[in-house]
């Protein structure tokens, strides 16, 4: 079983600036999962299971405590009233029991906003799909955990076969050990662990930072830490190039949640072929789709500005391990190898451009500033991208939940203000694949959809 990240009770500078960012609701970082199930799971056993990972992962039973006047990071600390039940809930679909009933509901559930006195965190067990099937909506703010981390965090309450016993209850004094570890409120050992530890890079660093960012002309005489910084800072905050699109051109808070699969094995094979990674060849099935639903559409475009979140985890991260890195992809029609060695090409440079500017010296930077202020810069930034992409890397074997199989499973990932994310998890010998739209910038979600379907099946042909 994977080692689960490391959890520390203040929030790294990327996690404060996605809860900040969190003002503005276009910028929400919530993702989901959206899992099917073979048939419904033992609820009172599914209850127990994640009262036990409520203690394994303390993370699940704490809320944030915001610092004064956002001079750090947040802190977690412990839920004096935390209610297992508020955050697991089980419901049922009316008939027919629909995949497009389970995916509109799921997307309502995905976009509820949090109580932000609780935590940040949703499960709700879903019964009445056709087939006798059922579901389990996973629901996570960001900041408590990345994709690849909510995969590790997972294995708590998943087993690998449907009628494992349950692991023994945690010793009590373990659990109160945790607890008092975990003081509630505004303790005076919390307000310290705020002064006395806020800044993740040396004071006189981000003086420096601060005076070269007010005057830029001063970088060439900069101490070379200082300067590396800024230049990628601004190399970041500087591309205000607007995205490509023709069509995708508004935002909103509407989405509608789409869904498809990919063979494994084949896939990656066919990337092999063609020279590359699985992930050259997502990427390369996303510029496909992207293009071919513009061509459909009547409004051809060459090229469109994508996103792709891209993982830094070691033995060491914390709950957050990722960097982003935007890139112009081909999306003309075009012979797939070309397509597949462009993107291979553009990814590798956007890969290096961003690792000058990773997403945690852009929020020690952002830490600094008004929130009023980073939320503009945020939208304006997610303006200069059509869509994001994700890869993350799941089990390769089936897993079970409470006595029912998991059949397929589903990630969604964020929209922060694109107009589609193509989330991937790899599942049992499966390619997962969530796609998150706003359907007002993307008016047919469900030509999308088959766009996408038609870019995997190309791709495995090519």
């Amino acid at each position: 079983m994977a080692d689960l990240p490391h959890f520390d009770r203040k929030m790294s500078d990327a996690e404060g600036l996605m809860w900040r960012l969190e003002k503005d609701p276009h910028l929400s970082s919530t993702f989901a999962t959206v899992t099917i199930l073979d048939r419904a799971p033992d609820f009172d056993q599914l209850l127990r299971r994640m009262e036990r990972a409520t203690y394994a992962v303390p993370r699940l039973r704490q809320r944030v405590q915001p610092a004064p006047v956002n001079l750090t990071a947040p802190m977690w600390v412990d839920d004096a009233n935390f209610d297992l039940r508020y955050h697991v809930r089980h419901l049922a679909l009316p008939k027919p029991g629909t995949m497009r009933q389970l995916l509109d509901l799921a997307s309502l559930i995905a976009c509820d906003a949090y109580d932000r006195t609780r935590p940040l965190w949703q499960f709700v067990v879903v019964d009445g799909l056709r087939g006798g099937k059922s579901a389990l909506v996973e629901k996570l703010h960001h900041t408590i955990v990345d994709g690849e981390g909510g995969v590790q965090l997972s294995l708590q309450f998943l087993d690998f076969e449907r009628d494992a016993p349950e692991p023994p209850p945690l010793d009590p004094d373990l659990i109160a050990a945790a607890a008092a570890a975990q003081p509630e409120g505004s303790s005076p050992d919390l307000l310290r662990d705020l002064f006395t530890g806020s800044l993740r890079m040396p004071i006189g660093l981000l003086k420096q930072i601060k005076e070269l960012l007010q005057d830029p002309t001063g970088i060439p005489e900069a101490g070379s830490a200082a300067a590396d910084t800024v230049r990628g800072v601004m190399q970041q905050l500087g591309d205000v190039e607007s995205a490509r699109s023709p069509l995708w051109t508004s935002r909103s808070l509407q989405r509608q949640m789409e869904v498809l699969r990919a063979p494994f094995g084949p896939t990656r094979a066919a990337a092999k072929r063609l020279g590359g990674t699985l992930n050259t060849a997502f990427l390369a099935a996303a510029a496909e789709a992207a293009g071919r639903y513009h061509r459909e559409k009547g409004s051809p475009v060459d090229e469109l500005r994508s996103s792709m979140a891209i993982s830094t985890r070691t033995e060491t991260s914390g709950a957050n391990a990722f960097s982003l890195a935007r890139m112009l992809v081909p999306t003309g029609d075009m012979p797939i190898g070309d397509r597949f060695a462009a993107i291979q090409a553009a990814a590798s440079a956007a890969k290096a451009a961003s690792a000058t500017a990773s997403l945690e010296t852009l929020a020690a930077v952002a830490a600094t500033l008004p929130t009023s202020l980073i939320t503009r810069l945020a939208r304006q930034q997610a303006q200069t991208v059509d869509f994001a992409t994700s890869n993350v890397r799941g089990a390769s074997v089936p897993l079970f939940l409470s006595g029912a199989q998991l059949l397929e499973n589903y990630p969604v990932g964020p929209l922060a203000g694109v107009a589609f994310n193509l989330t991937l998890l790899s599942y049992n010998h499966s390619l997962d694949m969530g796609v998150n739209i706003d359907s007002v910038a993307v008016d047919d979600p469900a030509l999308l959809r088959r766009c996408l379907e038609r870019a995997f099946k190309d791709l495995l042909a090519a």
